[in-house]
C-alpha cells in the first residue's frame, strides 16, 4: 500500500500541466458610450435619439496571441422633412492576451419621437 501510493504521487508530479495551465486569470473590460441627440426639425417636430452602448469583456487565460476587436456601428435616420442622419461608431480594441475568452455585449438602444 505503501509503494503504491507513493507511486500514485509521482505519477501526479510527472504531469503537473494539468494544474498548472488551469490558471484562470478573468478580467472584465467595461465601455459605456451614451450618445443623446436632439434634433428640432420644422412643423414642431422632436426627434430624440439615445444609444448607450456597454462593452462587457471577459476571457479566461491559457495561450498568449493577439485579438483584434473592430465594432462598426451605422446609424441613418430618413425623415419626410428632408432630414438625414447617418451616425457611424467605430470601436477597435486590440490587446494580447491568452486564448479562451468569453465576450458579452449587451446593447441598449432608445428611441423617442415626439411629434
Amino acid at each position: 500500500y505503501t509503494d503504491t501510493h507513493k507511486y500514485t504521487n509521482l505519477h501526479k508530479h510527472t504531469h503537473p500541466y494539468t494544474h498548472r495551465h488551469t490558471h484562470t486569470l478573468t478580467q472584465l473590460c467595461r465601455h459605456i458610450h451614451t450618445r443623446t441627440n436632439l434634433y428640432t426639425h420644422k412643423h414642431a417636430h422632436t426627434h430624440i435619439y439615445t444609444h448607450t452602448h456597454i462593452h462587457m469583456h471577459t476571457h479566461t487565460h491559457t495561450h498568449r496571441y493577439t485579438h483584434t476587436y473592430t465594432r462598426a456601428y451605422t446609424y441613418t435616420h430618413t425623415h419626410k422633412p428632408t432630414a438625414i442622419h447617418t451616425h457611424i461608431h467605430t470601436h477597435t480594441c486590440s490587446l494580447t492576451h491568452l486564448h479562451t475568452h468569453i465576450h458579452t455585449h449587451p446593447y441598449t438602444h432608445t428611441n423617442i419621437h415626439t411629434h
